[in-house]
């Protein structure tokens, strides 16, 4: 059996195009280019509770970078490098061939150092660091939404969340449909060329992990303003609009998570500009409601129905300790 250290060496180790000093010693060195500011992200992905312990190891290792690449789009920051610590039941050198051919393949194609980490034995455990560049001063955050802005989102939504209800049987779809949406599950695309094109434009913005209401909810929050969306206008695949009259499905859209879609505000004098940033992008933008002022006494997200009446409030998304 490999020790950890020939784990490390054989899987984990790649030459460091950015990094002063990269895998191999305690610690990394990176240079942050001038002018920029260093923006860190940190998730952590847990066997059972953030993927199935069957899942296949490539597209999990693909899911271990995207989702901490999202967080680098919301912020419309540059990603440049990672670390990842591993906890593994065992050494297990098929799976982490696959796994690491699934991380690095992402890594290679947003031009990601992997510059650190470390694995141990334990339970099987994720966690990936992600850091890259942005302006001084031109990161988007959640905090500058503005009364009077559109809210949009990027590409489709609910398709991941139902994906998931489907292997958790609540709710059927057919083979060809699950292998579909079981694709937005596994392997999500960070909009990271979105969300440095929205620099300067939007507002504010947020990567869509969790479910639309509560990552709106976020924003809403940190810029203390409230909003309102439109049902009918969000965005949704064929295939979760063939099952909207099912609770699953409902949910899925508006409250399921793993979209890894960028919910974001701007200025109603932008839209044209969107459109063509999102035509230049190759991405789909919706506008799906607008941002006001708040007003005591009233909710501070309401979902409108195609009538015009505010739907009951389902649980806003997803939250690891409910």
């Amino acid at each position: 059996m490999p020790s950890e250290f020939e784990l490390i060496r054989r899987y984990f180790t790649h030459r460091a195009r950015h990094a002063v000093l990269g895998v191999g010693d305690d610690a990394a060195l990176v240079n942050v280019r001038r002018g920029c500011e260093l923006v860190v992200s940190t998730d952590m992905l847990l066997a059972g509770r953030h993927f199935l312990r069957d899942a296949d190891p490539a597209q999990l290792g693909h899911k271990a970078l995207a989702v901490n690449l999202s967080d680098l789009a919301a912020m419309g920051a540059f990603p440049r490098w990672a670390t990842l610590a591993l906890a593994l039941p065992r050494a297990d050198t098929r799976w982490l061939a696959a796994f690491s051919r699934g991380f690095m393949t992402l890594a290679r194609r947003f031009d990601v150092d992997l510059i650190g980490g470390d694995t141990t034995r334990g339970p099987l455990n994720i966690c990936v660091q992600i850091m890259g560049e942005v302006p001084r001063g031109t990161a988007l955050l959640r905090s500058g939404a503005r009364a009077g802005d559109d809210i949009w989102v990027s590409g489709v939504l609910g398709d991941a969340a139902l994906a998931l209800a489907a292997l958790k049987r609540r709710i059927r779809l057919r083979p060809a449909e699950l292998a579909r949406c079981a694709a937005k599950l596994h392997r999500p695309q960070p909009r990271i060329a979105l969300g440095l094109a929205l620099r300067g434009v939007a507002h504010s913005a947020i990567d869509i992990s969790d479910g639309l209401l509560a990552d709106l909810e976020h924003i809403l929050e940190r810029s203390a303003v409230a909003a309102e969306i439109e049902l009918v206008a969000l965005p949704a695949s064929s295939i979760l609009r063939r099952y909207l009259d099912r609770v699953a499905a409902c949910s899925a859209l508006l409250a399921g998570g793993d979209d890894y879609e960028l919910c974001f505000t701007a200025s109603r004098q932008a839209r044209e500009r969107i459109a063509r940033i999102g035509q230049r992008a190759r991405i789909a933008l919706t506008r799906i409601g607008r941002i006001h002022a708040p007003a005591r006494g009233t909710p501070r997200l309401v979902v409108r129905a195609a009538d015009g009446t505010a739907l009951r409030p389902v649980r806003g998304g997803y939250d690891h300790f409910l």
